[in-house]
C-alpha cells in the first residue's frame, strides 16, 4: 500500500488476482491510477479488464526470475535500501551484459 501512494498520474498498474480487492482499487484510483486486475470467478461486480495489456506483467516476472541466481538479492543480505537497490542495479547490468554478449 506504501508503494501505491507514490503512485504518479496516469499510471497503470499491473497485478494479479491476489490484488482484487475493492480497496486495493479505491487507493489506485483515488491517485488517479488505472488497475488492470484480472477479476476472480467470484467477483459480483463486473470490471473493465485488458488481457492484451495484462500480458506486459509476464516481462517484469521474468526480470525477476532472472535475479534469483543472484544469491545476495534473493536473499536479500543488505541491510540498507540503498546498498540493496545498488545490488540490484548491478545485477541487471549484468544480465543485460550476458543478453548482449557475443557468442562467437
Amino acid at each position: 500500500m506504501d508503494l501505491l501512494r507514490a503512485l504518479p498520474e496516469k499510471t497503470m498498474v499491473l497485478v494479479g488476482k491476489a490484488y482484487n480487492g475493492d480497496a486495493f482499487r479505491a487507493l489506485i484510483n483515488h491517485q488517479n491510477a488505472w488497475a488492470n486486475i484480472p477479476p476472480k470467478r467470484n467477483r459480483k461486480t463486473r470490471i473493465c479488464f485488458s488481457r492484451h495489456l495484462y500480458k506486459a506483467r509476464n516481462l517484469v516476472e521474468r526480470f525477476f526470475n532472472k535475479l534469483k541466481p543472484f544469491r545476495r538479492i534473493a536473499t536479500r543480505y543488505d541491510n540498507l535500501a540503498e546498498n540493496f537497490l545498488a545490488m540490484t542495479k548491478r545485477a541487471s547490468i549484468r544480465i543485460c551484459l550476458r543478453f548482449y554478449e557475443s557468442t562467437a
